[in-house]
């Protein structure tokens, strides 16, 4: 599967560095996952930033701007760890783990864009600018899919399995803990994903 190109961004640069633009684009995704898009304002974000509501358009044209490269910056960095995991061609079970493995991994730098991404990609994907987060939906719903069907027929995952079922409890259990997960907490992501895994792919009761 090869990686898409990088989504349109209708910025603009106004020669800012590039660490100012990416503290003002962290702290606005932390106030979009908080408060949520709608109720966001760009003097909120501004204020949060501490500065002027003016000044923050001398970086980017529109709220709409700050939320596409926070989205879309978010999935590129995405879309290139899946791709890479699934051009491996490892076996079904080991594509899994590096799959979790890789969603972890995002969740840590970038845990408040999954966050926006769970609560608000569904009514933006009707905008002609956000149409890339359907798309990314069913791509992302393929590789699942594809990855549990592969391994039912190679017979590494049950012949009963609902896969379907199985990717959607996967699909919640992992992007659900953006809403917990902290960067500084005693687990890192690949230890996080282990626990998860084991949980996922053995169960949790003690075998006879």
């Amino acid at each position: 599967m090869t990686h898409e190109p990088k989504h349109s961004r209708k910025t603009a640069e106004g020669g800012a560095p590039p660490e100012r633009r990416r503290e003002l684009l962290a702290t606005a995704a932390e106030v979009f996952a908080a408060q949520g898009y709608n109720a966001t304002t760009v003097r909120r974000i501004a204020d949060e930033a501490g500065m002027l509501a003016g000044s923050l358009y001398y970086h980017f044209d529109s709220k709409e701007s700050i939320l596409d490269e926070i989205l879309s910056t978010f999935l590129d960095e995405l879309w290139a760890g899946y791709d890479a995991v699934l051009a491996a061609e490892l076996p079904p079970r080991e594509t899994i783990e590096a799959l979790v493995t890789e969603s972890f991994r995002e969740i840590d730098r970038h845990r408040a864009a999954v966050a926006i991404y769970q609560k608000e990609s569904r009514h933006l994907s009707g905008r002609p600018r956000f149409r890339y987060l359907a798309e990314s939906q069913r791509k992302f719903e393929r590789a699942w899919l594809g990855t549990l069907e592969r391994g039912v027929a190679a017979r590494a995952f049950r012949a009963d399995l609902d896969v379907r079922l199985t990717y959607r409890f996967v699909r919640d259990t992992v992007w659900v803990a953006a809403s917990w997960y902290r960067p500084d907490g005693q687990h890192s992501p690949e230890e996080i994903a282990r626990q998860y895994l084991s949980m996922v792919l053995d169960g949790i009761a003690v075998r006879e």
